[in-house]
């Protein structure tokens, strides 16, 4: 599900960063094929994460901080008619791994150790969701990001939530 790059040219990005982690940042949000894993490690895709991805529009761009928005369709709303909490937490994820990237190196790999949500309402279906994220603490050893979920049209805050990455250097073989 690759987005167009008009798509993400709207994007207002921050002159700080640096071009390769911009275009990383892009890719990330834009390609699943990023984050599949090699055919040697066995491990499964996270389709829904993917899935969730392909509804993620790039809004701003900054060192430590990302705002995406998020089209609440039906496929991903739960019986309710408000966005499943599944997908609130693929969204999360993505995008608060997306907001480590801009801080931490490429050098090092990044391992989701706790991902906490609160959720505090719903979005309803054909919403429009604004999702920022923004970096706690960011070290050598760990980095630690938060995510606001609010409606577009009224500013309401919906989900908050909190992600643990560990920086773990990649082996050199």
């Amino acid at each position: 599900m690759a987005k167009s790059s008009e798509t993400i040219s709207t994007a207002k990005i921050s002159s700080v960063l640096s071009p390769s982690v911009v275009s990383r940042v892009e890719n990330f949000l834009s390609d699943p094929e990023i984050t599949e894993p090699s055919p040697e490690s066995g491990a499964q895709s996270n389709s829904y994460s993917d899935l969730v991805r392909g509804l993620l529009k790039l809004d701003q761009l900054q060192r430590g901080r990302i705002t995406c928005l998020l089209s609440v369709k039906p496929f991903v709303s739960n019986v309710y008619g408000g966005l499943h909490g599944g997908a609130v937490a693929a969204a999360a994820e993505v995008v608060s791994l997306a907001c480590a990237r801009t801080v931490v190196g490429e050098d090092k790999e990044l391992f989701l150790g706790e991902l906490g949500i609160t959720y505090l309402s719903s979005a309803p279906i054909n919403a429009e969701v604004m999702i920022e994220g923004s970096i706690v603490r960011s070290g050598r050893n760990l980095t630690v990001t938060s995510i606001e979920f609010r409606l577009k049209e009224t500013k309401k805050l919906i989900y908050v939530a909190r992600a643990t990455f560990y920086n773990m250097p990649m082996p050199k073989l």
